[in-house]
């Protein structure tokens, strides 16, 4: 009898275990990230003024929102590694790192990313443009307006080639699509909340 009890707590620990580390690595990052209190909505068509941060005139900018303590972030930079050969020559990328636990060099991002783009450490850029989690891309038209904010893909991984919506938001951009229509997975920020960026 003793056994049994002992066997059915041990299996019972190692359920809650199981369960926890889920929670933790998989099931929470799908889950939409809670909208700060004090966050000011950007809305699409919002003229973003990036100041003096090697903005190249008559360019597109994308902006990718990177945390590399957030397990989101770490997922999907070779995608975005991909997306910086693949649309280099006629987007200007830029990295924003957001995270206020530990320094990180432009040297060591750049190196993450395997491309010599521009790092920033602003969180200012964020508030203009309506980020609040990370990994998050920002995509502003030649004329600096608001084209997309948005998810990279539904999966963490960013697998699916149908759900690939930072890189529709760029071809479409690239198509002089000027109207363009993205379904709500797209939009709806999933990932690491900030200041922190913790989930």
């Amino acid at each position: 009898m003793k056994r049994k009890l002992f066997l059915g707590l041990w299996l019972s620990l190692l359920f809650v275990a199981i369960s926890a580390l889920f929670w933790k690595n998989e099931y929470k990052y799908s889950l939409p990230t809670p909208i700060p209190k004090n966050h000011h909505d950007v809305a699409m068509g919002t003229h973003i003024d990036l100041g003096k941060r090697d903005v190249k005139k008559d360019k597109p900018v994308f902006i990718h929102f990177f945390n590399p303590d957030c397990p989101c972030s770490r997922f999907n930079v070779p995608h975005v590694s991909e997306l910086i050969k693949k649309y280099g020559d006629k987007i200007d990328f830029k990295i924003v790192v957001l995270n206020k636990e530990k320094d990180f060099t432009v040297a060591e991002i750049q190196n993450k990313f395997g491309a010599t783009v521009p790092v920033f450490f602003d969180e200012e850029i964020a508030k203009k443009c309506g980020v609040f989690s990370t990994p998050q891309a920002v995509l502003i038209d030649a004329t600096q307006n608001l084209y997309y904010r948005g998810n990279y893909n539904k999966t963490r991984y960013c697998t699916d080639a149908k759900s690939n919506y930072a890189q529709m938001a760029i071809d479409s951009l690239l198509s002089q699509n000027i109207t363009p229509s993205f379904d709500a997975l797209a939009l709806r920020s999933y990932g690491c909340s900030l200041p922190k960026c913790i989930k």
